[in-house]
């Protein structure tokens, strides 16, 4: 059997790779788009897990530590993190919607940051001047637009993913199923 045949195992391999990946995101994308407020407290749920796990590495690796200062300051970071993530846990809508509204404003601080570092290049002698200039502009009203509204911002934003994530899957899939086959 010829490295290149069609039933070769690492061609099956990738095959199978490929559908996985297609159907994960395939998934995912739905589940974003039929529950979205549920999926992304979904989400927030497993950074939280991740914080809490992170304090107990954190407060281990505090009462593992020989001395000093270091040893108490990871024993508190990990304490902190492990609040941090009950607390999530706790009201996890409302963390669901703080972190909505944190990624939202994030995003538009960055927008407009870039679109002002977009403007500090348009004298540099480039045919793209107007270009530059115009997505400058609208770069920076975007930003604006996002810190005014920056839940509706993120909402939007995880729609996107989850309508990017369903079509991808898709393809992915499709890949899977027309991978190795004669062309």
């Amino acid at each position: 059997m010829s490295p290149s045949s069609t039933t070769s195992p690492a061609l099956g391999a990738l095959r199978t790779a490929l559908g996985i990946s297609g159907a994960l995101s395939l998934v995912i994308g739905l589940l974003i788009l039929i529950w979205p407020g549920r999926t992304a407290e979904i989400a927030v749920g497993i950074i939280s897990v991740y914080v809490i796990i992170a304090g107990l590495v954190n407060i281990a690796i505090g009462l593992f530590w020989r001395f000093g200062w270091t040893r108490i300051g990871y024993i508190v970071l990990g304490v902190l993190f492990i609040v941090a993530g009950v607390f999530s846990f706790a009201n996890l809508s409302a963390t669901t919607a703080w972190f909505g509204v944190f990624i939202g404003t994030l995003v538009g601080i960055l927008w407009i940051v870039e679109g002002v570092v977009s403007l500090t290049t348009v004298g540099h002698g480039s045919k793209a001047r107007a270009w530059t200039i115009f997505f400058a502009i609208v770069s920076i009203l975007a930003g604006i637009v996002l810190l005014f509204s920056p839940l509706l911002g993120a909402v939007t934003l995880f729609l996107l993913i989850g309508i990017s994530l369903v079509i991808l899957g898709v393809f992915q899939i499709v890949r899977a199923i027309q991978f190795g086959k004669a062309a």
